[in-house]
């Protein structure tokens, strides 16, 4: 659910556009493919900057709260990240529902309700934060891969540096977890 921002664009050279000469990459099938899921993810990264600070406001260790809104820093500048790809490429992203994270958010509203007055809360706050980490790790992890096959370098720059900002997040989530939440959890 991209949309083309200038047909002109398509076709032309890095000396006109101001791109890589990336049109034989852009007229096949998984270049639209490319395109439909850059704008699903972006539709996840907007959910989540509506969902992180409700998590936030739930998670009972200041460690984790405060986890949670640094994830939501860069989370805005993932979604950032995202434009810039639309962009170079000449496109514009177009809003789509991102049906798999609404479900992750969904499900983690639930656990929050859930566990309300339990010393599992945290425990189970990290567990609902690590599947949606999961999620957009494969996500990042393919559209990077796809972005390299068709030569779209800058995207490609882009999509692994979020890619890893993922992996240390869902990797301080485990620290966390293990290091209180789990053993919080545990004990009461």
């Amino acid at each position: 659910m991209i949309k083309r921002t200038s047909k002109a664009n398509k076709g032309r050279g890095s000396l006109e556009s101001g791109m890589e000469d990336q049109s034989s990459n852009m007229n096949n099938d998984l270049h639209q493919l490319f395109l439909e899921e850059l704008a699903d993810i972006y539709n996840a990264e907007q959910q989540l900057t509506k969902a992180l600070p409700k998590m936030a406001k739930a998670a009972e260790s200041d460690e984790l709260r405060s986890g949670f809104e640094q994830h939501l820093e860069e989370t805005r500048e993932h979604a950032s990240r995202l434009e810039q790809i639309a962009e170079q490429l000449g496109e514009s992203i177009k809003r789509k529902t991102c049906q798999a994270m609404k479900g992750l958010i969904e499900e983690g509203e639930d656990i929050m309700k859930e566990e309300k007055d339990s010393s599992a809360l945290d425990a189970a706050l990290i567990a609902a934060a690590q599947k949606v980490e999961h999620y957009e790790i494969a996500t990042y992890g393919t559209l990077a891969t796809w972005a390299e096959q068709m030569g779209h370098s800058q995207a490609v720059e882009l999509l692994r540096e979020t890619l890893q900002e993922e992996k240390a997040t869902d990797e301080k989530l485990t620290q966390l977890a293990e290091s209180t939440a789990n053993q919080k959890a545990q004990s009461e």
